[in-house]
């Protein structure tokens, strides 16, 4: 009898390649799309940074490596974007940008549908107005 291997989301996705990938589109979408103006104005200016950040980010939160955890500790999501006032319509637009970049982003549908319902319930998680 075999056994199974369950892969992660991040092996799913192809890895660092693939996820950076996500993350540059994303941040591309956030920058030029007017949809996503409010949010686009939270972020600095130069978004080499965040874009770093939220790669590492990502690695971990989807079984990957837990590269911003070695760098920063406990993401503390919530902790973190306190300073910010994220409303639905702050949500509503970090996930139209998210969303978007995935459809341009090679993954499967039942890799993209999972994504999406994690993506939406930690965005809403991070509503705190």
């Amino acid at each position: 009898m075999s056994e199974v291997l369950e892969l992660t989301p991040y092996e799913l996705l192809g890895g660092d390649a693939v996820l950076r990938q996500l993350v540059d589109r994303f941040y591309d979408i956030m920058a030029s799309d007017p949809r996503a103006a409010a949010i686009h104005a939270m972020h600095a200016p130069d978004s080499s940074l965040i874009r770093e950040k939220f790669f590492d980010f990502l690695s971990g939160w989807l079984g990957g490596p837990q590269r911003f955890i070695e760098k920063y500790g406990h993401p503390r999501l919530r902790a973190r974007h306190m300073p910010f006032a994220i409303g639905e319509a702050e949500r509503d637009q970090w996930l139209l940008c998210m969303y978007q970049a995935m459809a341009q982003t090679p993954m499967s549908d039942e890799l993209r549908e999972h994504l999406e319902q994690a993506f939406y319930k930690t965005a809403d998680f991070m509503v705190n107005k």
